[in-house]
């Protein structure tokens, strides 16, 4: 049994691998400002501690004993770190800096750090994790540099890390507010509302989704992995599907409205370092997980 501690564990993924260590018999002390997580979400045997990542000694003692940290809190609101750029560098810069050094402080073992296909911006598809990252918006740039930060941790001071750069995860607790709003969760509550589904732009844009239930998957296999050295990996499905074919698994009316600033046109990841350092690859098509969200929300 191992000694757990995950930031954002209120949150989407967090609270999804929070359940996975726990059933595993691991224990768990979750950190979460609740700014964005629900405290529902965290599962009643789990160590909740209500607090903010930026507050460095309050989380330092919590650190203490632990064995790894799966550091998945952010303000991920990519619009908003356009509207506000040094509050949101606050959180996911230096928050995750303060994450870093109680990790050397308190002798924890290993990081995994959540970062981003934010990090790329336009690139050649599909893309590699040798591609350069040029960022398009804030967000995409604090987790180009909390990826930084961790291979320099790891270098200075001999903290193992990983950084697990998620493209668009989907899945249970995926909510239509809150952070960056998914197209996959809004189009399924306008459905049920029976409203249209709002497209922005012509729709022909694309993302790489990944079921929360292998991303879970990715950061224990990164945990246990050989992998140490602040590596950035995909994780992804592989595969680029549009916002108009969303649209079409999950049904309905359509709308279209102007683009938002600071996207990216289409993505698509190579997965193929994932499968060779850590064993993973995907499990769940998106056709398939679409159709449990929609028995979920009681969709026909």
């Amino acid at each position: 049994m191992a000694r757990c501690l995950v930031t954002g564990g209120a949150g989407f993924i967090g609270s999804h691998l929070t359940d996975q260590l726990l059933a595993d018999g691991h224990e768990v002390i979750v950190i979460d400002s609740l700014l964005l997580g629900k405290r529902e979400f965290v599962n009643e045997k789990a160590s909740f501690q209500e607090m903010d990542i930026r507050e460095f000694s309050k989380m330092l003692p919590l650190c203490n004993g632990i064995d790894v940290i799966f550091h998945l809190a952010a303000d991920p609101r990519l619009p908003l770190s356009i509207e506000d750029p040094q509050e949101t560098h606050a959180v996911n810069v230096t928050g995750t800096l303060n994450v870093l050094d109680a990790a050397r402080q308190a002798g924890v073992k290993k990081v995994i750090i959540t970062s981003s296909a934010a990090v790329y911006g336009d690139e050649p598809l599909p893309i590699s994790e040798d591609m350069v990252p040029r960022p398009k918006s804030p967000y995409g740039m604090h987790k180009h540099m909390d990826e930084q930060y961790a291979r320099l941790f790891h270098d200075l001071y001999g903290l193992e890390t990983v950084s697990l750069r998620y493209f668009n995860v989907y899945g249970p607790r995926k909510l239509a507010n809150g952070g960056y709003p998914m197209v996959i969760p809004v189009f399924l509550e306008q459905q049920k509302k029976g409203q249209p589904l709002t497209i922005t732009g012509d729709g022909n844009q694309t993302r790489d989704y990944v079921h929360v239930s292998d991303v879970v998957r990715a950061n224990i296999l990164a945990w246990q992995s050989d992998v140490h050295s602040g590596e950035p990996i995909n994780i992804a499905n592989g595969v680029q599907t549009s916002v108009n074919e969303i649209a079409t698994l999950i049904g309905g009316e359509k709308t279209y409205i102007s683009e938002r600033k600071g996207e990216v046109r289409f993505m698509q990841a190579n997965i193929s370092k994932a499968k060779e350092l850590l064993g993973w690859e995907p499990t769940v098509e998106l056709a398939d997980g679409i159709a449990e969200l929609k028995k979920t929300w009681n969709i026909a």
